[in-house]
């Protein structure tokens, strides 16, 4: 029987947010859950994010933000994956939003955009949802 393909997920901060705790729990329980999570650290660019998304061959993109910034970025990295020839990569957020970012989000094709206190399995299978 051929092994199953692990989902692979990068998770990803971009600009000057230190808020790192979000991001470092989603490694460890994506990992737990046998999927293959690769965090960019923070401090990223747009263009970095989307390069190590296709270098990495990611299923899915993660982006984590806690400073209010989430559709600007999304904006940003979906601008660098189109410059890359990638317009189907599914992209989820999470960190602080309002109902007006996420309608934005939405609007943009992110999908999930979850905030603080969100139960991991609902993220869990969301994640396993638009991977495949």
């Amino acid at each position: 029987m051929p092994k199953e393909k692990k989902i692979r997920v990068l998770i990803a901060k971009v600009g000057c947010d230190i808020h790192e705790r979000g991001a470092l729990t989603l490694l460890t329980t994506f990992r737990d859950e046998g999927m293959e999570a690769i965090y960019t650290g923070r401090y990223q660019t747009p263009k970095g994010v989307a390069n190590a998304a296709v270098s990495e061959d990611v299923d899915v993109i993660a982006l984590s933000d806690h400073t209010g910034s989430l559709p600007i970025i999304a904006e940003a990295v979906l601008a660098e994956l189109k410059k890359l020839g990638v317009t189907d990569m599914p992209i989820i957020a999470g960190g602080l939003l309002t109902q007006e970012d996420v309608k934005v989000l939405e609007r943009m094709g992110v999908t999930g955009n979850y905030g603080p206190g969100t139960p991991m399995d609902v993220i869990l299978t969301h994640i396993r949802n638009v991977a495949c």
